[in-house]
């Protein structure tokens, strides 16, 4: 996978990308280029078997404070109707590049989480929060509709209907307690044990089956839109691919021999 980029710090190692904002001085604000790189970067992801989990972690103490205020929203005011719809079009791109990414994604999420920030946490799979981490979906804030970047689709699913209601209305933080009794954070965990526990769960899909584990990535987001039926025939479908897969036998062999699997991702 490609690690040369240039708009967020990114390492590749023993099959676990770790990537962050790279502007800890400004809480990691997104910029025109951050967007449009991690958008690209998460698109051929998809593309790379060699990775088989992310771990999205802070930088400096924070996740990252959304959109630049210079370098974004100052610009944004000043745009017409088209290249305002490009743009957001473009936002819109990076959660779809993550939820199609075909791997797991895991926030780790730590001081400010804020709008942009907020919406990159949503888009990931797991989420793992400090008791600092602070999360808002502010657009209502700055005088904009809270449904950004899907969120008026993504995040009831996540928290539901009434308390995504209530964060994209006022625009309020979320802090981590709430956030993780509300169903949005997997767990809490001290800031010195946070990118431990990231790491933790992404060795731990790393070494599952990953084209099961790209299969239930899919599933999770097409059956969205499913009616139960064709959701329980779409899964039928995916799940006999995978028994037609290696490490379905894999996993059958070391059974019998009670040995523990070691899956190869076919």
């Amino acid at each position: 996978m490609r690690s040369d980029v240039q708009h967020f710090n990114c390492s590749v190692a023993d099959g676990i990308a770790e990537v962050s904002l790279n502007r800890p001085d400004r809480k990691n604000p997104l910029t025109f280029d951050s967007y449009a790189e991690l958008r690209d970067w998460f698109r051929e992801l998809h593309y790379d078997d060699d990775v088989k989990a992310v771990v999205f972690g802070p930088n400096g103490g924070n996740f990252s404070s959304g959109g630049d205020v210079h370098d974004i929203i100052g610009p944004l005011t000043k745009m017409n109707m088209k290249e305002l719809l490009a743009f957001t079009r473009m936002t819109g791109d990076l959660v779809k590049a993550m939820v199609n990414c075909g791997k797991p994604v895991i926030a780790a999420i730590d001081g400010v989480c804020a709008g942009a920030g907020a919406i990159i946490s949503m888009a990931s799979d797991l989420r793992i929060a400090t008791p600092e981490a602070k999360t808002a979906f502010l657009f209502n804030r700055v005088g904009l509709a809270g449904c950004d970047m899907g969120a008026c689709a993504i995040l009831p699913r996540i928290i539901g209907q009434g308390r995504a209601a209530e964060l994209l209305y006022l625009g309020r933080s979320m802090s981590a307690e709430e956030g993780h009794a509300w169903g949005f954070f997997n767990r809490i965990v001290e800031r010195d044990d946070l990118l431990a526990t990231a790491r933790d769960l992404a060795r731990r899909i790393a070494d599952g089956p990953g084209f099961a584990n790209m299969m239930t990535k899919t599933m999770l987001a097409q059956e969205w839109s499913m009616s139960i039926e064709q959701a329980i025939e779409a899964e039928a479908q995916a799940q006999a691919i995978c028994m037609h897969g290696q490490d379905f036998h894999r996993a059958y062999h070391a059974f019998v021999a009670k040995e523990k699997p070691v899956f190869e991702g076919d």
